[in-house]
């Protein structure tokens, strides 16, 4: 924010102020160092966003004030645009800007109306989604008007404040009752009170990392964003028992869907294996009907497809088999082995229901197949349930110099994620073709949006030394319906800033990162896959190539690849895995592999190669290894032809 902050308008005189409620994370330190020019008020305790807003108010000496939030990205134009609303509108006393999501979508919050009973009801309820273009029921975002077009509205987003010096010298700061949100609708409402407008101005826009100051509080957002609302309607609006009501109840219900947004993948577990158990029940008590076994008693069957699910849900549960990002086959297997030894016991105890052992024999052999099975379908065919972060990013890089050049050299080199950079994005069509370090100019700024299309891209990285924000803004406003994480280097190419997170561009320390190949049921995993695919191949396809390579002695990667595998059978190498064991023997990679990231990969260098070993010991699963195996097929097969 601050380099954005820097270079818009330099023709205007700036006085910056930072506010730090009490951050933990060096942000103190980083601003002493970096931008010592810079008015640094530094708070021993968190006093609240408008508390600290107000701190810097108080020592402000500007003719214009901008509030603006620290997760936030200005134009160079953002400045002198927004002056000269002010300017040409001798009403205004309040003016916010375009405001967009780092994915180029708006952010709603930027023009708003006031929360009153309606308008909260039909927040609350729902009403204003699904009715978006309702002036009756979308009266809080105002989504039934045009993004692009200049209103005078009830309130703008806190996020981003433009209000002249004598606004505040008659109105005052935030009123310090708000901790955090609901604070900008208050100051707005006094504003309005006060006599001057509050518009909405898209001439300009800044992207706002919406979340970023809350990200690692620990306080109730929607607890307190509802009794933000509640006091809002309080202070300025006759409350009444049923406002009360809605606010109470749009508490409880956000926590409920929040609940159920974060665990989802755990509650659709246990759901469906319930549904599978009761099935296994059904199809091992008719397999097993006959004169000796009719079936269990009717007054029985609320017990029988009940009591035993639950059980070995519990006991699923216990042995971690249910995860919020991941679905695991291996772990449910632990289970239910170790469920059909819990239920047989607990039916001795319980003689009433003891009606036969061999049906929850059947029960649990049918259980073998269906509660895996399952699971790997939603894995394999819908992608659900399998961690990403082992995938590799498909990355463009916009800039043209030996700065976007090196950004892309450091993310090769980053051990925190893997980066297939398709090239570098100019800003000009002539650029096209030229290359820097090796790495090719493949688009400009003018087709941006056809080459991220073209070439399934998944992140664009802007390098912030060469483009402006101005035409950072611009690319993520046209490319928003593409799916594509945007993020921004750091001036000095040490850090990113994405939707989701900053990330350093430093190495990691190798002997602090854990590694999933050490991990035992990693471990095991593995060996069961080395040996479910390695066995058949060495008994039914080893004999005829090993013959047919002998005889012929042609040899191409199919063959090799199928001549090592009496290696993975005896245990000297992995199906994947490094090319060979690092020179470090304290750091264990994993076995080295007939396969890995060494075969799939464009490698430049070795260093690269320990880098993709390090990245893939630490993200090591069965889901990986068999995503290598099948790229691994696809280039043989390729070569073959």
């Amino acid at each position: 924010l601050l380099d954005s902050i820097l270079k818009s308008s330099p023709q205007i005189t700036k006085q910056i102020i930072v506010v730090d409620n009490a951050s933990d994370d060096g942000s103190v330190e980083m601003l002493r160092e970096k931008f010592p020019g810079i008015c640094l008020i530094e708070n021993k305790k968190n006093v609240g966003f408008g508390a600290a807003n107000n701190q810097a108010l108080e020592i402000s000496n500007g003719k214009f004030i901008l509030l603006l939030n620290p997760d936030t990205i200005v134009q160079e134009d953002t400045f002198s645009i927004l002056i000269n609303f002010f300017n040409s509108h001798p009403e205004a006393g309040l003016v916010g800007c375009k405001v967009l999501n780092p994915d180029g979508t708006l952010q709603l919050a930027c023009r708003r109306g006031f929360p009153g009973p309606w308008t909260s009801f039909t927040k609350v309820t729902g009403l204003s989604k699904l009715f978006p273009n309702s002036k009756l029921f979308a009266r809080y975002n105002l989504t039934y008007l045009d993004e692009n077009q200049t209103y005078e509205v009830d309130a703008i987003s806190g996020a981003f404040m433009l209000l002249k010096r004598e606004v505040y010298e008659k109105v005052g700061g935030f009123d310090p009752q708000f901790f955090m949100y609901g604070e900008d609708l208050d100051l707005c409402y006094r504003i309005q009170q006060a006599g001057f407008k509050v518009y909405y101005v898209p001439d300009t826009q800044i992207i706002h990392y919406k979340g970023e100051s809350t990200k690692r509080s620990k306080m109730d957002e929607t607890k307190v964003f509802y009794d933000a609302m509640h006091l809002f309607v309080r202070k300025h609006f006759s409350t009444s028992f049923l406002v009360e009501i809605i606010l109470q109840f749009a508490i409880v219900l956000r926590k409920f869907l929040t609940f159920l947004n974060i665990y989802r993948l755990i509650i659709l577990a246990v759901i469906l294996d319930f549904l599978f158990f009761d099935l296994a029940i059904f199809l091992s008590e008719k397999i097993y009907l006959s004169e000796h076994w009719h079936g269990y008693p009717e007054e029985t069957l609320l017990i029988i497809y009940t009591v035993p699910a639950i059980l070995q849900i519990i006991i699923s549960a216990f042995l971690k088999s249910y995860k919020k990002d991941s679905i695991s086959i291996l772990r449910i297997l632990y289970s239910i082995f170790i469920g059909v030894f819990v239920l047989s016991s607990v039916t001795f105890f319980f003689k009433q229901y003891a009606y036969s052992r061999a049906v929850i024999l059947i029960t649990y052999f049918l259980l073998l197949f269906l509660l895996p099975l399952w699971r790997f379908i939603l894995k394999v065919f819908f992608k659900i349930g399998i961690k990403d972060d082992f995938y590799k990013s498909r990355t463009l890089i916009v800039g043209k110099s030996e700065e976007a050049a090196e950004l892309s050299k450091r993310l090769k080199e980053s051990f925190t994620n893997i980066h297939n950079i398709a090239g570098l994005i100019g800003t000009s069509n002539r650029d096209i073709g030229n290359k820097i370090n090796g790495y090719e100019i493949i688009g400009s700024l003018e087709n941006i949006k056809k080459i991220i299309r073209a070439n399934n891209i998944d992140e664009v990285i802007f390098s912030s030394k060469e483009i402006s924000y101005t035409q950072i803004l611009s690319v993520v406003s046209e490319c928003q319906d593409l799916n594509v994480d945007f993020k921004v280097a750091g001036s000095e190419l040490d850090f990113l800033v994405g939707k989701t997170a900053v990330t350093m561009l430093d190495n990691i320390p190798l002997l602090e990162v854990s590694y999933n190949i050490t991990a035992t049921v990693h471990k095991v995993s593995k060996f069961i896959l080395d040996y479910l695919i390695s066995l058949p191949i060495l008994l039914l396809v080893y004999p005829f190539i090993y013959f047919f390579s002998k005889l012929f002695g042609s040899k191409n990667e199919i063959v090799n690849f199928i001549l090592k595998i009496p290696e993975v059978v005896f245990r000297k190498k992995s199906l994947v895995g490094p090319r060979t064991k690092p020179a470090n023997q304290n750091l264990f990679l994993g076995k080295p592999g007939i396969t890995g990231f060494w075969f799939t990969e464009n490698l430049v260098d070795e260093k690269e190669e320990n880098k993709l070993n390090i990245f893939y010991a630490k993200n090591q699963n069965v889901w990986l290894d068999l995503e290598i195996l099948g790229k691994s097929l696809s280039k043989m097969l390729m070569g073959w032809r």
